[in-house]
């Protein structure tokens, strides 16, 4: 029996076992195979408060386990794998194991969706990005690529164009998706440039995004388009498999919280990117694991 189980181990998850196992809470983290979130597949972090020099992701995950363990925190490295929220204790599996906990916090985040490219795998860190505000800097005066056509793609676009010297969008329809404010932003950017009906075919480069193949949807032709980065804007996935019918989530699978963390169901929390599909950043995921530990804790005082 746990007071917390935490299922997530990225900044939300492992900030929350560390706020909830310093308050003598007995706390385990459902780590999952794949631990430590989309910081584990990020290079350098030069947004992430207490570096000055920046840190790898890797390396600061890292970090926020050593932390949590201090502390006494109890990690599992399988993926949760079915929950079942519908009485007291709550039932957490894990591979063979079932275990129960007075509270739960939801931390397992969102997947970037991919183009699901061979080079875009190879090249993921090397000029290949999901996320413009993380990223954008390394781009000074650089040449770069931004895949999609609704409000993240704008977004990205926009985020861009600060640094780089000419940002390309690559569409694969005639006209946007995203929202109109976006769309008028985007058009008025003299350095954001539109490729219509055009989807990519390959993203060129050895050690360092070079270009990528562009196909044209209409005629079949292939063209090339040099470019230093090129950045996937083609929307996020919540984690949130396994929790449909255990708790309220919008259309999307995101779940759906009040007072930040509290969900529908009285004793389970949810934090960062799970649950916020605006900000999407580590600080402010790590914050919400915080609120979430202390509304846990707040909770089993009550209980």
């Amino acid at each position: 029996m746990y007071d917390v189980i935490v299922i997530g181990s990225g900044p939300a998850g492992l900030t929350a076992a560390i706020y909830a196992s310093r308050a003598n809470l007995k706390t385990l983290v459902v780590a999952g195979v794949q631990w430590g979130g989309q910081l584990m597949i990020t290079t350098d972090v030069e947004n992430f408060p207490g570096f000055k020099k920046g840190i790898l992701g890797p390396e600061l995950m890292d970090n926020m386990w050593n932390q949590a363990e201090r502390f006494g925190v109890e990690m599992n490295f399988d993926d949760a794998t079915a929950v079942d929220f519908s009485s007291k204790p709550f039932k957490v599996t894990v591979g063979s194991k079932v275990y129960e906990g007075k509270s739960v916090i939801i931390a397992t985040g969102a997947s970037a969706k991919w183009l699901g490219l061979e080079s875009e795998t190879r090249l993921r860190g090397r000029g290949v990005s999901v996320c413009a505000t993380c990223d954008a800097a390394f781009f000074k005066d650089q040449r770069v690529v931004v895949v999609g056509g609704g409000d993240t793609a704008m977004e990205e676009a926009l985020a861009l164009s600060k640094f780089a010297s000419e940002v390309k969008v690559v569409h694969r329809r005639d006209k946007l998706r995203a929202t109109k404010i976006l769309q008028e932003r985007a058009f008025k950017e003299p350095k954001i440039e539109f490729i219509w009906n055009s989807t990519v075919q390959e993203i060129l480069g050895k050690d360092r995004v070079e270009g990528v193949r562009l196909r044209k949807v209409d005629t079949n032709e292939e063209f090339e388009l040099a470019c230093d980065g090129v950045f996937i804007a083609i929307g996020h996935k919540p984690n949130t498999e396994i929790f449909k019918g255990q708790i309220e989530m919008d259309q999307v699978g995101y779940i759906v919280t009040e007072d930040l963390t509290k969900t529908s169901v009285e004793g389970v929390f949810a934090a960062g990117d799970v649950q916020d599909y605006i900000y999407r950043q580590a600080v402010m995921a790590a914050g919400a694991g915080c609120k979430a530990a202390i509304d846990a804790e707040k909770y089993l005082e009550g209980v």
